[in-house]
C-alpha cells in the first residue's frame, strides 16, 4: 500500500463520472439514494459516534442534520478532532466509524480487525475538495507559484514576499517586502498529509521531508490546531501563509499553483481533473474504495492538491441496530441527496456516480459481528 493514501483517493470523487470499474482519503447521480431512502423509511433510532476529520467538518454537520430530519430517533455525533485522532479513536473503540483525510496506514488496517472482526474495516470516500494555500497579504489578492516556490515558503528557505522567486512568477503584482509567516497544523492532519505528499511528488528535490501527517518537527513557524485554527491565525496575521481545505479559507486569498506551463486557479472542477489518473491502492479489498493519486501531473488545467476525505466502517458490528444505524447514515451521506445536502453547505465538489455506486454496495455488505 502505498504512502500517499488520502490525497490519492480523492481521485475517486471526480465530478465527471469516472469509470472506476477497476476501483478496489474536497455529489453527482447517486445509486445509492434509493437505499438511503429506504433506510430512511425504516426510521432507524439509536447514537451514532464518529470521529476525525475537521476538513469535513461543514459537511458532516449538513449530513447529520439531513438524516437526523429524515429519522427523529437517531442521533449522529461527530467530534472534529483532526483525522489522526479518529482513527485512533475509532481503532480504540472509542468510536463507531471515523472521518479521516488519508485511509487507513498498513498497520492501522490491520488493528483494525481486533475492533471490526477478521475482516477489519474500509475506506469510503465521502468529501473532496481542493486543498488551498491561503495567504492573508494586504493589497494582494491572489498569487503565481509553481511547486519548487510552494516548498520553499513552508520550508522557509524563502522568507519575504518580494523574494525574487515569487516576484518573477508574478511580474504585474506589487509585492511589499513583508515576511512571510507560515502556519501549520499542530495536530496529526490528513489535510497536512496531502498538502506535503503534493510537496514531496512535485517538488522533490526542494521537500525532501517523509510524508506524514505531523508536519516536520524541526520546521518552526506558527501552528494551530484543526483548520479553523490555521485558518483563524492566518486571517490575523499579515503576510501569513497556510494550507487548508478550500471550503473552509473565508476571505484569505489564495495560490494559483502551476500545472505544467501554466498556473491554475483552485476551483473544485479543476480539482476534479486531477482525479483522473487515480488507482486503486495496492492490496485494498473489494469494499475499499482507497485511491492513490498522480500529484504531479502535468495537464494544464488541473489542480493537483486535493483533499479526499473517508468515512472508515467496520465490517462488522456488534448488533443488528448498530448495523442498521451505520448502514442507513452510511448510504445517506454518500447518496444524492446527501451529497448535494454537503456541497451546498460545504462547497466540496460532488463524489462520482461510479463512486457512489461502489460505496452503497460496500456500506450494504456490513454485517453482524459472528
Amino acid at each position: 500500500m502505498k504512502l500517499n493514501r488520502l490525497g490519492s483517493a480523492a481521485a475517486v470523487l471526480s465530478v465527471a463520472a469516472i469509470a472506476l470499474t477497476a476501483c478496489g482519503s474536497d455529489n453527482p447521480t447517486a445509486a445509492s439514494s434509493e437505499s438511503a431512502a429506504g433506510s430512511s423509511a425504516a426510521g432507524v433510532t439509536g447514537t451514532l459516534t464518529g470521529s476525525g476529520s475537521s476538513a469535513q467538518n461543514s459537511a458532516m454537520e449538513a449530513w447529520i442534520a439531513g438524516f437526523t430530519a429524515e429519522n427523529s430517533g437517531a442521533t449522529v455525533q461527530y467530534s472534529p478532532d483532526g483525522s489522526g485522532a479518529g482513527r485512533k479513536a475509532f481503532l480504540g473503540g472509542g468510536a463507531q466509524f471515523a472521518g479521516s483525510d488519508a485511509y487507513l496506514k498498513p498497520e492501522e488496517a490491520k488493528d483494525a480487525q481486533k475492533i471490526c472482526g477478521p475482516d477489519g474495516a474500509f475506506n469510503i470516500p465521502a468529501y473532496v475538495s481542493p486543498i488551498a494555500v491561503a495567504f492573508n497579504l494586504e493589497g494582494v489578492d491572489e498569487i503565481n507559484m509553481d511547486a519548487d516556490t510552494i516548498a520553499k515558503v513552508f520550508k522557509k528557505e524563502i522568507t519575504k514576499w518580494n523574494d525574487e522567486a515569487i516576484a518573477k512568477q508574478n511580474p504585474d503584482v506589487d509585492l511589499p517586502d513583508t515576511a512571510i509567516t507560515v502556519v501549520h497544523r499542530n495536530d496529526e492532519s490528513g489535510t497536512t498529509e496531502n498538502f506535503v505528499e503534493y510537496l514531496k511528488a512535485a517538488a522533490a528535490d526542494v521537500w525532501t521531508y517523509d510524508v506524514s501527517g505531523d508536519w516536520p518537527s524541526d520546521i518552526q513557524s506558527e501552528n494551530a490546531k484543526g483548520t479553523s485554527g490555521v485558518v483563524s491565525t492566518t486571517t490575523s496575521t499579515n503576510g501569513a501563509i497556510t494550507y487548508a481545505d478550500h471550503s473552509a479559507v473565508g476571505k484569505l486569498s489564495t495560490v494559483n499553483v502551476k500545472v505544467g506551463d501554466e498556473y491554475t486557479k483552485i476551483s473544485a472542477e479543476a480539482a476534479a481533473k486531477a482525479l483522473d489518473a487515480a488507482t486503486p491502492v495496492e492490496g485494498a479489498s473489494e469494499n475499499d474504495l482507497a485511491l492513490d493519486l498522480k500529484r504531479d501531473t502535468t495537464e494544464a488545467g488541473t489542480y493537483p492538491i486535493v483533499l479526499v476525505s473517508y468515512h472508515i466502517f467496520c465490517s462488522s458490528y456488534k448488533d443488528q441496530a448498530t448495523v442498521d444505524l451505520v448502514k442507513a447514515f452510511g448510504n445517506y451521506a454518500v447518496s444524492e441527496d446527501g451529497q448535494k445536502t454537503a456541497q451546498e453547505s460545504a462547497g466540496n465538489a460532488p463524489i462520482s456516480a461510479a463512486i457512489a455506486e461502489k460505496a452503497a454496495k460496500a456500506i450494504d455488505s456490513i454485517t453482524v459481528a459472528k
